[in-house]
């Protein structure tokens, strides 16, 4: 994946102009930029205008993200190598996230307990996937830990 988002700078720069292209090449470096724990709450649905519009659950994604914006604008572009996205617009489309829902509803018959945001937004910074999913996962068990104690 480091291989294909090292290539978005060129393949901007050989379709300029090109909305189709921008917009694929945007929504690669928004699931690199956010990370994997991010980037399953928040999906960019739509690039038009140099607005790269990103569908959330609730109020309360939309809220944090709003707060993030001017580090996801900085983030992308640096991935992009150019100013590409000049704004972010968060659209609360919960209709966007029920089938994962299902998924994770039925997985194993497992419930699983919503990561806290205040998790999901310090994770964010961690560029490591490895280390942060481990920072993740050590954090749930704490705190799976402590709503049972």
């Amino acid at each position: 994946m480091d291989k294909l988002i090292n290539t978005l700078p060129a393949i901007l720069a050989a379709a300029p102009g090109s909305e189709e292209v921008a917009e694929a090449a945007c929504v690669a470096a928004w699931k690199h930029a956010v990370g994997t724990g991010l980037s399953s709450h928040a999906v960019p649905v739509q690039f038009q205008n140099k607005t790269l519009v990103i569908a959330v659950v609730d109020r309360i994604w939309q809220k944090q993200l709003e707060q993030l914006r001017g580090q996801l604008l900085f983030r992308l572009n640096s991935i992009l190598g150019q100013a590409t996205v000049k704004s972010i617009e968060i659209s609360i489309q919960p209709e966007k996230f029920k089938h994962a829902e299902k998924r994770e509803d039925q997985h194993e018959g497992r419930n699983r307990a919503a990561v806290p945001i205040e998790l999901v937004s310090a994770a964010a910074g961690i560029q490591d996937a490895g280390l942060r999913r481990a920072f993740l996962g050590a954090a749930m068990s704490c705190v799976n830990r402590l709503e049972n104690s």
